[in-house]
Order: structure tokens, then C-alpha cells, then sequence
């Protein structure tokens, strides 16, 4: 098996197992709605649902390059939910909160999913030819 269909099985996998947290531990991921989107848990239940398409679409062979890039999309997306909680230091659901560090360490590892769902969508290897 390929590399990137590992990988691509892996975090389909990831995403299957965080939207799933969606429905099951609702509370815990309210607190960082930001205010102005309104009813949280709406929120918080749709980012549940694409988390889950995103997770199976990942997974199937025939559609993990077009859901590597939505994949990529979606965590552009949703990063000010996690820049909101970092900006006004959001405790989560059960009252604990990231410090400056922990908020640093997860700016990069969303820039590292972002990379890994362009690179799953073949981004990068499409960039690699250059016609002439």
C-alpha cells in the first residue's frame, strides 16, 4: 500500500474519531464558537457531521485526493474558532484551558494538516510538471 493512502486511511481515521467527539462531548467544544456565528451547538454538531464526511471520504481510495484538499479547506475554515479561543483565552468544557506554548503547538499542527490534506489531494506532486 502507497504511502499516501496510509496516511490518507490515518488521519481519515483522526477525523472519523474528533467528529464523532461532536455529538458525544458537545460541551467541551461550545466555549470556542466565537459568539458572533450564534448557537454553538449547531456549530459544533455540523463541523461534527463534515468531520465525519471528511474522515470516510478520506478513507475510500476513489475519493481521498478530492476530500485531502476539502480536508485542507475545512482547516483554513475552522482555524478562527481556534484563534478565538486563542485571542481571549476560552477555557473548554471542562475548564481547562491551552497556554501561550500549547496555542503555538497547535497553530503549527494545523498548518502541518493543512500540508498533509494538500499533499494527500496530490497538491504537491501535481506542482512537480512543468509544462512547456
Amino acid at each position: 500500500m502507497e504511502m499516501r493512502r496510509i496516511l490518507a486511511t490515518i488521519f481519515g481515521i483522526f477525523f472519523l474519531y474528533t467528529g464523532s467527539l461532536h455529538f458525544t462531548d458537545t460541551d467541551w467544544f461550545e466555549p470556542i464558537v466565537p459568539s458572533i456565528l450564534g448557537s454553538p451547538k449547531f456549530w459544533v454538531l455540523a463541523s461534527g457531521v463534515a468531520e465525519i464526511i471528511l474522515g470516510i471520504g478520506l478513507i475510500i481510495p476513489q475519493t481521498k485526493e478530492v476530500s485531502g484538499y476539502a480536508t485542507a479547506i475545512f482547516l483554513v475554515l475552522i482555524y478562527p474558532a481556534n484563534l478565538y479561543m486563542w485571542i481571549y483565552d476560552i477555557e473548554l468544557g471542562d475548564g481547562a484551558s491551552l497556554s501561550p506554548t500549547g496555542h503555538i503547538v497547535r497553530l503549527f499542527a494545523q498548518i502541518a494538516m493543512i500540508g498533509l490534506g494538500l499533499w494527500i489531494g496530490g497538491w504537491f506532486s501535481n506542482r512537480s510538471s512543468v509544462e512547456t
